[in-house]
């Protein structure tokens, strides 16, 4: 399957007087994934239908494999696109076979090639022996499979998925979520995908493109985001995250928890070193798996709460300064709720975030 890249150029899109879309640029290599990750309402599922040529944006362009799909002079239209879309419902059709839904968009072939692309594009998702079958009969991650098989049918260059997992219950969720990772790194076809969820954007993203009241906050790989959030907004959006008082002095930074260097600091919160170093009040972010909790009778800190998931357990620790802290220890808790402890800092040089302009 030949895939395209994917440049989109200063897009942005308005309904009325709601502006959705503010000049955002992004970019997808030839069969790479991209993660949309955002909060409802941020324009991200937007984005997806103006690449897919659903809706048309007020300015910018869209291009895909060095072909220009929408420009102030060209308007290709969706069918011509070579871009195949899953919907968030999945949009299937309940009075045809999962055969015909699959052949919807190769009206046009012959029909022994439209039935040889079905065929491929069902034995692809595992559904092969289900062709004759009506959607309605099969579970929810079947009819998700046929959404998928009837978008890559054609033999797209790019692949959008508009919040792929949404419709399924918790349990089948990430079983289905593994299946597609498998499946799109099989195709290696260039995909998109829409989600409000932090997990599956980490989980299935080469790349995550964060967005917030329509603008791209922060574009990078799923460790460098995690590791080196732009801001404190997405530090919180895209995993647990503790904000913990500091001073900062030079590089390193006095807070609770003790004194450490900090580095990954983003240019809009430039912690510049100064010949003459002053303290300068900051916000620490701290993830709840780089701290070390250890149950002591004269520690300075207790626990308020324990939460026990199976394979980890996250305890809430109130610190001698007041702050709540989450710890994120593997296996069974290690302190009971009321236990005093000390609460130690065993992580990668932290991001800092200044409080105030100096």
């Amino acid at each position: 399957m030949v895939t395209a890249d994917v440049q989109v150029a200063d897009v942005t899109k308005s309904f009325g007087d709601v502006h959705v879309l503010h000049g955002v640029s992004l970019s997808v290599e030839p069969g790479g994934t991209l993660a949309l990750l955002g909060p409802s309402g941020c324009g991200k599922t937007t984005l997806l239908r103006i690449i897919a040529g659903l809706e048309e944006p007020d300015s910018g362009t869209v291009a895909a494999g060095g072909r220009m799909l929408f420009s102030e002079t060209e308007r290709v239209a969706p069918e011509r696109r070579r871009v195949g879309m899953v919907f968030q419902d999945w949009a299937l059709f309940p009075h045809l076979t999962v055969a015909a839904n699959v052949a919807y968009g190769l009206r046009k072939l012959p029909r022994d090639e439209a039935e040889s692309r079905v065929a491929d594009a069902l034995a692809m998702v595992g559904l092969a022996d289900l062709a004759g079958r009506s959607p309605e009969t099969l579970s929810g991650g079947q009819q998700q499979r046929i959404a998928l098989a009837r978008a890559i049918a054609p033999q797209p260059a790019v692949l959008l998925l508009d919040e792929p997992f949404s419709n399924l219950d918790a349990a089948l969720r990430t079983r289905v979520r593994t299946e597609m990772h498998q499946l799109l790194a099989e195709l290696g076809i260039t995909t998109i995908f829409v989600t409000h969820d932090q997990e599956e954007a980490f989980v299935l993203g080469d790349d995550v493109a964060v967005i917030r009241d329509g603008r791209i906050v922060q574009h990078g790989p799923p460790t460098a985001v995690y590791a080196c959030p732009a801001d404190r907004w997405v530090a919180e959006f895209v995993g647990d995250a503790n904000l913990v008082e500091g001073s900062l002095s030079g590089t390193f930074v006095a807070t609770v928890l003790g004194r450490f260097p900090v580095s990954c600091v983003m240019p809009a919160d430039a912690l510049e070193a100064r010949s003459e170093p002053r303290p300068e009040a900051v916000d620490v972010l701290v993830r709840p798996e780089s701290l070390l909790l250890t149950p002591d009778t004269r520690g300075e800190a207790h626990v308020e709460l324990v939460e026990f998931y199976g394979h980890d357990t996250v305890t809430l620790v109130r610190t001698r300064t007041g702050e709540l802290l989450r710890v994120r220890s593997p296996g069974a808790p290690v302190a009971n709720r009321g236990t005093r402890v000390t609460v130690s800092y065993q992580g990668p040089e932290p991001v800092a975030y200044r409080r105030h302009t100096m």
